[in-house]
């Protein structure tokens, strides 16, 4: 696998289109490629931003989480939230790199992937492409962040390997791999987290991805997803008395 992070001009609130910066940043595209975005940069281009003083950022938090624990249950006064089924401390609220703003995580990530899909194919004519839309969370039980996929499109998220053999002849039954925040995780670690000014990644030389021609069906993104039901940590999850504002 080969991952090329791009530098970009500096984007401020709606400074530039994302069209714009995609192609002012990219060359040229080879087939079976992916191009990941970083989630900051979708935002600040589609002006996602909220002014400080406007509204306190525990306001802004609790309104942007579906769900949420108060930040006074933390030893770091941060809000644990989960926000579009993903689990994330301050529902993506973001500070650096924004000049004086609160950045919200895109208002819709999976339309604007399909959109970037659709335009960066035909802009630079290739049929197999993805695109993922990336941002940076810390896991549990390990100190620093890396990147995870909160949306994609082109290629399939999730391999299942269930019912393949392994080395000695043994059925899997559980095993698939997430492909999406695999590539995710490569792309953040080369775009950079201070002053790089790399928010746009080429992820290329990638055999054990499945790209299709068509925006990625509910269904087979839906595979990624798990309910809090079903997963592995869910005696975790539920153990805790989420509080939500949405209505």
């Amino acid at each position: 696998m080969i991952v090329t992070a791009l530098k970009t001009r500096i984007v401020e609130k709606s400074s530039c289109s994302l069209e714009e910066l995609l192609s002012d940043s990219i060359e040229s595209i080879s087939e079976n490629s992916v191009i990941a975005i970083s989630s900051k940069i979708v935002s600040l281009c589609e002006g996602n931003v909220v002014e400080k003083g406007s509204i306190s950022k525990d306001e802004l938090i609790e309104m942007e989480a579906d769900f949420f624990l108060p930040k006074s249950n933390s030893r770091y006064d941060v809000y644990l939230t989960i926000k579009n089924n993903l689990l994330m401390p301050s529902a993506g609220i973001d500070e650096s790199n924004t000049n004086g703003y609160y950045l919200t995580l895109p208002n819709d990530s999976q339309k604007t992937a399909n959109s970037c899909w659709t335009f960066l194919r035909e802009r630079y004519n290739v049929k197999n492409i993805g695109v993922i839309i990336t941002d940076s969370v810390p896991f549990p039980l390990r100190w620093g962040v890396t990147g995870r996929c909160i949306a994609c499109c082109g290629f399939k998220p999730v391999n299942n390997k269930i019912g393949d053999k392994d080395l000695f002849g043994n059925t899997l039954t559980k095993t698939q791999v997430n492909i999406a925040d695999a590539l995710a995780a490569s792309a953040v670690l080369c775009m950079g987290e201070a002053n790089e000014q790399t928010p746009i990644a080429i992820i290329e030389d990638i055999s054990f991805v499945s790209f299709v021609d068509y925006p990625s069906t509910e269904q087979e993104l839906n595979e990624i997803n798990i309910d809090i039901k079903d997963d592995l940590y869910e005696q975790i999850l539920s153990s805790v008395e989420w509080k939500t504002n949405r209505k």
